[in-house]
């Protein structure tokens, strides 16, 4: 599936049910995944061999086999390899999909209405500007959806920048995943959020959500979002656009920044517009006037959109980024960054 410039995340395929948890299985899945990561590599598809889902065995293998065969300037290895953030003030630097952050903060663990899932992947990481607006719109949900809270997906590498496997944007750290099950009334364990699996609100098909899964609260939680003036954009599966726009009714102006997107059953993408007095953070143009729930949304279930093409995406090299960038990867971090428990 092609990569069109701006648009965000670009996942091979939707996890759907539960993995097995026996050994021989765990094996044998790893194994294929390395398979199928340096079949894609050889093939020109670096950095998409994975979803944004995969539990910590399936990264560790697809990360290990395109470490293998990237080049040594590659910006995927550069960033992907940073454990700390660069130090010196917040800022974020380029486009959503080519670009590198400064001065990130963690997002803690857990918070009254949050919690980090994947943790073992160290994507916790954002501008501080999206940390914030990720706590004050968590605790939002009891009363604007009836969720408890939000369980987080990755935000970005410390450093920003391209990753090594899931996505093709979260550079700036102003993008973030949310799951789309809301936070349980009880802190998970760390395994659970390596290896537990989000809700699939869309059916089998593709085509329509799943009536078993979709209840009002969903409609209640993307309207939250989407209001907040910090939002740029929410991508989201096609199939889930075409639910809201039947359920959204006469206030619509909303639905303007639900996106379809491949992908995006079982998460839905945030993206914020580049924070306030950064000059070097380039906005993606604003979406299309209208709520996009016409012709927009009718290609996405044409044949074209349904069984796409597959993409051949080169890596993207450091000199490929701004030219800010390279002094972010190099900058050392600080003792105490450098001595922090992993």
């Amino acid at each position: 599936m092609p990569i069109k410039s701006g648009q965000g995340d670009f996942i091979m395929s939707r996890a759907v049910g539960v993995r097995p948890c026996c050994t021989w299985l765990v094996t044998i899945s790893i194994a294929i995944a390395i398979a199928i990561a340096l079949t894609l590599t050889i093939s020109g598809a670096v950095g998409t061999a994975a979803r944004a889902q995969d539990t910590v065995a399936e990264d560790a293998a697809h990360r290990a086999a395109l470490l293998a065969h990237l080049p040594p300037d590659a910006a995927q290895r550069i960033f992907g390899l940073e454990t700390t953030p660069a130090p010196g003030p917040a800022e974020a630097i380029g486009t959503y999909e080519r670009g590198c952050l400064q001065g990130a903060v963690e997002l803690p663990a857990d918070g009254p209405n949050w919690q980090v899932m994947r943790p073992s992947r160290d994507r916790a990481w954002g501008h501080p500007y999206l940390v914030h607006f990720i706590e004050q719109l968590a605790a939002k949900m009891p009363a604007e959806a009836g969720w408890p809270g939000l369980l987080i997906g990755d935000i970005a590498q410390p450093r920003g920048g391209p990753m090594l496997t899931g996505h093709a944007s979260h550079q700036l750290g102003i993008e973030a995943d949310i799951w789309l099950t809301p936070m349980p009334n009880r802190r998970l364990t760390a395994a659970e959020r390596d290896d537990m699996f989000s809700t699939n609100v869309v059916a089998a098909n593709g085509l329509e959500i799943n009536p078993t899964v979709w209840n009002s609260s969903y409609l209640k939680m993307y309207r939250a979002v989407a209001r907040e003036p910090e939002v740029a954009r929410m991508f989201v599966n096609p199939a889930i656009k075409r639910e809201l726009c039947r359920e959204a009714g006469t206030d619509r102006a909303w639905l303007r920044k639900i996106r379809p997107w491949w992908g995006h059953d079982y998460h839905f993408h945030i993206r914020l517009l580049c924070p306030p007095g950064e000059p070097e953070c380039h906005d993606q143009a604003p979406p299309p006037p209208g709520d996009g729930c016409g012709k927009q949304l009718a290609w996405w279930f044409t044949p074209q959109a349904l069984h796409p093409a597959p993409g051949h995406a080169r890596p993207v090299l450091i000199s490929n980024l701004p030219r800010a960038c390279l002094a972010v990867a190099e900058a050392p971090a600080t003792a105490a960054l450098q001595d922090r428990p992993r």
